[in-house]
């Protein structure tokens, strides 16, 4: 029940947050330079890297996705009629969280130590 909720939780949470920055983006975008680094300057530090709300922001809509996106996986699994017996549905439910904060860690890791 926990990773449904999850699911729709999510799913609502990247749909709003991002519909929000797209428009505050393109807005800024379309407002001119003086807006644009306005907003870009919310999220980011003097020398181009992120301040603590773009960390917050970024990291946490990654987390959104991953999760959202095992959790649909879970689901159609489900839906093709596998995973029912109560072990493999418990075991399912806790590999998507297991695997949205897994793989969030590994490309933020990347982001963060693997490019240099």
């Amino acid at each position: 029940m926990t990773v449904s909720i999850l699911h729709r939780i999510t799913g609502s949470g990247m749909a709003t947050v991002g519909t929000v920055l797209m428009i505050w983006w393109l807005a800024a975008l379309a407002s001119g330079p003086a807006a644009y680094a306005a907003f870009v300057g919310c999220f980011t530090v003097e020398g181009g890297g992120l301040n603590i709300l773009g960390y917050v922001l970024l990291i946490g809509l990654t987390l959104s996705f991953f999760q959202h996106l095992a959790s649909g996986v879970r689901h159609f699994v489900l839906d093709a009629g596998a995973g029912y017996e109560l072990k493999a549905n418990r075991t399912g439910a806790v590999m998507t969280m297991v695997f949205s904060v897994a793989a969030t860690a590994a490309l933020w890791a990347y982001l963060l130590v693997g490019k240099n």
